[in-house]
């Protein structure tokens, strides 16, 4: 099957009685009749807070403000009639309703919004991801669910990229660092340990699994920070194609057990170097935008 990718933002909206709100794929979704939560697709360069706010909005009617970054998951669903297999990223937001007034989607995707008890929730089909989330049984999703799903061949000058980055710190207080490698964007500026996740592969194991390849380090993943938009239309990579740094996700990471941090081959040449940096070592360094924003610092 053909790989693709989507990153997609995803609201979690309750009312003071416990009631959350779904709404129903309509004939012209990838699975109509499926209930999931308010959201949909990230648009090319568009930040994830700016998405699901759109999206809730064309769904509900409802105005919203983005809370928190709730969760972040991903998951690849088989569409035998494309042939592909579609990988997407679902960056899923805590929001506050603060104006307008439930309604349907007129001619879109979904025809249905309603606020759902648990118990009604589960009564009806879910997509995946919303009955993990809602904390009720997980069922895949029968091959008859799919609708009919339309795959347009990607842009030649864009190519989606989905990172997960980590603010690594140890018990003596020093945050790990890597170097960005010549012919990569930002070469020379300190980043934050992680990458671009594979084609099926959660967030956090693929954060875990950089951070081996790219300092030789065994960390864990201890909070969700945040997510930012690391788009940059200029940007081009070691293979000489613009690269669409569509989203970055940042977790909290401690090593327990810190090393001299070793760069690996498997870190794929991304990296020239990793290194540990007490506080105030961190102030003269040039940074990466994410390092930056991560560590509440500017980028020098």
């Amino acid at each position: 099957m053909r790989q693709r990718r989507r990153v997609g933002a995803y609201g979690v909206c309750r009312r003071d009685d416990g009631r959350v709100l779904l709404v129903r794929g309509s004939a012209s979704a990838q699975f109509p009749g499926i209930w999931q939560l308010p959201g949909g697709g990230v648009d090319h360069a568009e930040h994830p807070v700016h998405a699901v706010v759109r999206e809730v909005t064309e769904e509900t009617g409802l105005t919203v403000e983005v809370a928190g970054l709730r969760a972040v998951v991903a998951d690849v669903i088989p569409f035998p009639a494309a042939d592909v297999a579609l990988h997407t990223d679902r960056l899923v937001f805590d929001l506050t309703v603060v104006g307008g007034a439930l309604r349907d989607e007129r001619a879109g995707t979904t025809d249905e919004a309603r606020w759902f008890t648990t118990d009604e929730a589960a009564g009806v089909p879910l997509m995946p991801f919303t009955a993990e989330l809602l904390g009720l049984p997980v069922a895949p999703l029968p091959a008859s669910a799919a609708g009919p799903a339309a795959f347009p061949e990607q842009p030649a000058d864009r190519r989606l990229r989905f990172g997960a980055y980590g603010l690594v710190t140890d018990p003596a207080g020093r945050v790990l660092l890597t170097m960005i490698a010549k012919g990569y964007p930002g070469a020379g500026r300190w980043h934050l340990p992680g990458g671009g996740t594979d084609h099926g592969e959660q967030p956090v194991p693929a954060l875990l699994r950089e951070l081996v390849e790219e300092s030789g380090q065994l960390g864990r993943v201890t909070e969700l920070i945040g997510v930012d938009n690391l788009h940059n239309p200029a940007a081009f990579g070691p293979e000489g194609r613009p690269l669409d740094w569509h989203g970055g996700v940042v977790y909290r990471v401690t090593v327990d057990v810190p090393t001299e941090p070793r760069v690996t081959e498997l870190a794929g040449g991304s990296t020239a170097e990793a290194a540990w940096f007490a506080p105030d070592q961190v102030d003269g360094l040039r940074l990466s935008e994410i390092a930056a924003w991560s560590m509440g610092r500017r980028v020098g």
